[in-house]
């Protein structure tokens, strides 16, 4: 138990390093977290460009079905759900990267939500953020999956996933 929680904070310092949003530890007055997407993995996971290197981050609290799994068949919905990531986050679009409590994952990745940053409209319309994540939940592109502890939007990723599915849209209307 003691090697986890010294494992978790070893982590957790780690990313504050890298200047991702959402880190308690991060005193800097530098705009955390900004980065570029350099490339759509698949449904939940993508490349960014974050303080001068690529990263791979994995959406937390989602779940996509399958497309690279090595030898895993191709899961019901599973391109729609990468063409869907990759029309919201076309490369070189702006995102900020939010960690949650553990910066990373078995694998390497970046745990993070991902927020779109969009530009003001020809009409003087404010930017905003539309919350990654949460859209393709919202879709029907993903099932919500907790990544203990990093569960701060859980119930909302399992509202979302009642309403798409209650409506029957993308893999709720597809897949079995």
């Amino acid at each position: 138990m003691r090697f986890a929680a010294t494992s978790a904070l070893g982590v957790a310092l780690c990313v504050c390093s890298l200047g991702v949003a959402g880190c308690a530890d991060d005193r800097s007055d530098e705009v955390p977290g900004l980065a570029t997407v350099v490339e759509v993995i698949d449904g939940d996971t993508i490349d960014v460009e974050i303080g001068g290197r690529t990263e791979r981050v994995r959406l937390i609290g989602i779940d996509t079905p399958e497309t690279m799994r090595p030898n895993t068949p191709v899961e019901c919905y599973g391109p729609e759900a990468g063409e869907f990531t990759a029309s919201l986050l076309p490369i070189g679009a702006e995102v900020r990267v939010e960690r949650d409590i553990v910066g990373r994952d078995d694998y390497g990745r970046l745990l993070g939500y991902v927020h779109l940053t969009t530009r003001s409209d020809a009409h003087g319309g404010s930017g905003g953020e539309i919350f990654v994540n949460l859209e393709i939940v919202e879709r029907g592109f993903a099932r919500p999956l907790a990544f203990e502890p990093n569960t701060t939007f859980a119930r909302d990723f399992a509202a979302a996933a009642g309403r798409a599915e209650r409506a029957e849209l993308g893999m709720w209307a597809h897949c079995s």
